[in-house]
């Protein structure tokens, strides 16, 4: 590990992990990371690497992509490559090669989901979905009803998206405003959660919502300034209360019965989060593991150094121990490959 990231952890989450077959991939663009944390001889082992900003990670199948502070990396996992990284005793048994990047500017994307052979983002600073292409910066293809027009300014800070069908059908936003940066004004109760593409708002009155996933058919969704993990009925337009963490909470994946749930700490001077009800107990950045079957923690993430905010979580099934090679690690760029072949250039 990395001595810079320091953490402490339930012992029972290497084993978590292990069971499971499965990494858990953090991002930070506080710290400019995505952390990959897997289990190695019964230890928890991360491997940290740097991005401009990352904020949302978008996986499907053997593909990747990482949402950054002006452009969208994609990578691809290749058969045969780790035995050209591994070294060092590493172990890796998925390696995910930088493939391409698009240049999409300062949108603010914050979650970035793979659909049916295209990438959809939450471009928060247009307050809209986007698609990406060569032509633009991004496609604007659905935006809330009361959001008149597209401009940069962020006005109902939308950054949650749940797919179904390959297709967006939830987001979340911070208030339904439609002045510049409006959502700022009152946000311990503004929060919505909307249907795509209808934009009928299913519920209001939320504390920041963020991260709404599909779990088992059914709708859950993160309300962060209470620290909750909520599930919506969305065909009563309500919502019950699962687990009450305390902590302010952004980041969620499920894997077989487990949710696992980000943490951020809360800074003292934060204009944005000190009036929380959360903040006295949000003293670390982290991972939750939360057991849906028996509603309990089964053990968490603390970090104690460096790493204060996490924004999103997501998990590489079947998968033991991960690494990520960007362009710019420069030991890595002589390996070639393509249909069954790996080689690396002398």
């Amino acid at each position: 590990m990395e001595d810079k990231f320091e953490l402490n952890y339930s012992g029972s989450i290497p084993q978590i992990l292990k069971d499971h077959n499965i990494c858990v991939l953090l991002s930070t663009y506080q710290a400019g990371k995505v952390i990959i944390l897997s289990s190695k001889n019964n230890e928890l082992f991360q491997t940290p690497i740097s991005f401009k900003k990352p904020m949302g990670i978008a996986i499907q199948g053997s593909k990747l992509a990482v949402a950054c502070m002006d452009e969208i990396i994609f990578f691809s996992k290749n058969e045969n490559v780790a035995s050209f990284v591994n070294k060092e005793n590493n172990n890796y048994d998925s390696v995910y090669i930088e493939r391409a990047s698009y240049n999409t500017s300062t949108l603010d994307i914050h979650d970035l989901e793979f659909g049916d052979g295209i990438i959809w983002g939450v471009n928060t600073l247009f307050s809209c979905l986007s698609i990406f292409d060569i032509n633009f910066s991004h496609r604007p293809k659905w935006k809330p009803p009361f959001i008149s027009q597209l401009v940069p300014e962020d006005r109902c800070h939308l950054n949650g998206m749940a797919l179904k069908d390959d297709i967006p059908k939830y987001v979340t936003a911070l208030s339904n405003d439609d002045q510049y940066q409006g959502w700022r004004k009152n946000k311990l109760n503004t929060g919505i959660l909307m249907e795509v593409p209808s934009g009928e708002i299913i519920v209001s009155n939320l504390a920041m919502p963020h991260s709404p996933r599909f779990y088992n058919d059914e709708l859950y969704l993160l309300e962060s300034g209470t620290g909750n993990l909520i599930k919506v009925n969305v065909e009563e337009k309500s919502y019950e209360v699962i687990f009450s963490f305390n902590y302010f909470i952004r980041g969620l994946s499920f894997s077989n019965n487990m949710a696992f749930i980000g943490k951020s700490k809360i800074r003292e001077n934060s204009s944005d989060f000190n009036e929380l009800e959360v903040k006295d107990n949000s003293l670390n950045a982290g991972l939750i593991i939360f057991c849906m079957n028996t509603l309990t923690v089964k053990g968490e993430i603390n970090y104690t150094a460096a790493i204060q905010e996490l924004y999103d979580v997501q998990i590489l099934e079947n998968v033991a121990n991960a690494v990520i090679i960007t362009k710019e690690i420069e030991e890595y760029r002589n390996i070639i490959t393509f249909p069954g072949n790996v080689f690396k250039k002398n």
